[in-house]
């Protein structure tokens, strides 16, 4: 009986123990780009026995190990709760081969080891050239392509010999959807597209491809530039005259602003103002204002001349009489005229006869009077005045309308 007893714990402790097992993690994929690599898998959380969370270890090894007996395994992640982990920090060689592993845990239960081959060179994906730039070269198209990039910023054609580029391009006027692509495949980074028309546009998108596993990488964004040409003589009749425009208007536009502000200065503020006597009549002194009355259509424009003298200043001219004998009945006097003239008449120069001026009239005065005529008119033709203009000033006339 007691060996009955120990038979039937025995089989309830095996059972305990297949109940208890934790399910193993399902669909290990890689999602992986040049040298990025992500395991992930599939968790089903209702197949959890125990209510407690569960973690998962990610691990890796050199397929060529797994012949030996001591199995020494890189363990990448460990009591993760996500259904991932990532690869590309654990420095797989591109080339080499690899054996992944993936296990859960709960409870102090593991699951078994769930194992994944990964080789890189032929299961990573290629990714597209990281640039593609445009520039056009006469009537054709300069292409210049950047290889794809790895984790750490470096060619992948480090990894990739063989890698090369497939390029398409089409005529955006003739074919706007790119249903018909012309196709050039190089493995240089810079492509001259050849046979295109001058003055037209063309689409371009390049793809990276490796044929020894049959990889091939997505399409870049389609990149558009218009090729050059010969000037035309129409486009050089166009620039010049633009240009000439543009130069009027720079000499127009200051010279026009420049003559309006004179105008406007003039009007408003005259260098000659007019004489008190004009502004009187076209300011409005009754209300004590300086601005200038505005004509209004009632008012009557009346115009007349008006004649401006000059200041005259009187000349003076002293001419001495010319020496004539004295009468005779005045002789007596000579001796008294001579000290006179010695002693007080040198300013004026003009000699006093008293009276014998009724003398000199009735014998001969006339004769004296015409030569101090002649003398005054000889002085003034020297001063380059004609006789008998001294006392008229330079007159002009201004039209003055009040």
């Amino acid at each position: 009986m007691n060996v009955g007893f120990a038979l039937v714990l025995l089989w309830s402790l095996l059972i305990t123990n297949v109940l208890a097992e934790l399910p193993v993690p399902q669909n290990l994929t890689l999602l992986t780009l040049n040298t990025e690599y992500l395991l992930t898998w599939d968790w089903d959380r209702d197949q959890t026995t125990t209510g407690n969370t569960v973690t998962f270890t990610a691990e890796y090894m050199g397929k060529y190990k797994m012949q030996r007996k001591k199995k020494n395994w890189s363990r990448v992640c460990e009591r993760t709760i996500h259904t991932h982990c990532n690869f590309t920090g654990s420095d797989l060689h591109y080339l080499g081969m690899y054996v992944l592993r993936v296990r859960a845990s709960a409870d102090g239960l593991n699951s078994d080891w769930v194992l994944k081959d990964f080789c890189p060179d032929k299961d990573a994906a290629l990714g597209p050239p990281s640039r593609v730039e445009l520039a056009p070269v006469g009537n054709l198209l300069d292409v210049t392509i950047s290889d794809p990039l790895t984790s750490t910023q470096g060619s992948m054609k480090e990894h990739v010999l063989s890698l090369y580029y497939h390029i398409l391009y089409w005529n955006l006027s003739d074919d706007p959807r790119g249903l018909k692509p012309n196709v050039v495949n190089s493995n240089n980074n810079l492509v001259t597209l050849p046979e295109l028309e001058a003055w037209t546009w063309y689409c371009v998108m390049v793809q990276s491809r490796y044929d020894y596993y049959n990889k091939t990488s997505g399409y870049t964004a389609p990149q558009c530039m218009q090729t050059e040409g010969d000037t035309q003589w129409r486009q050089i009749f166009l620039y010049f005259l633009v240009s000439l425009v543009v130069c009027f208007l720079l000499v127009l536009l200051p010279y026009t602003f420049f003559r309006f502000y004179r105008v406007l200065k003039h009007t408003f503020y005259p260098t000659i103002q007019l004489p008190a006597y004009i502004q009187e009549y076209l300011c409005d002194s009754s209300l004590g204002s300086e601005m200038p009355i505005l004509l209004t259509p009632e008012s009557e424009l009346c115009c007349d001349n008006l004649s401006v003298y000059a200041e005259v200043v009187p000349l003076e001219i002293h001419i001495a009489p010319p020496f004539t004998a004295p009468p005779s009945g005045l002789q007596h006097d000579s001796s008294r005229h001579s000290r006179q003239g010695s002693e007080g008449s040198g300013d004026s120069g003009v000699y006093s006869t008293e009276g014998g001026s009724g003398q000199q009239g009735s014998s001969g005065g006339g004769e004296p009077i015409r030569r101090d005529k002649e003398v005054e008119k000889v002085k003034l033709e020297e001063m380059g005045e004609e006789p008998g203009d001294e006392g008229v000033p330079d007159e002009g006339v201004v039209d003055v309308c009040v």
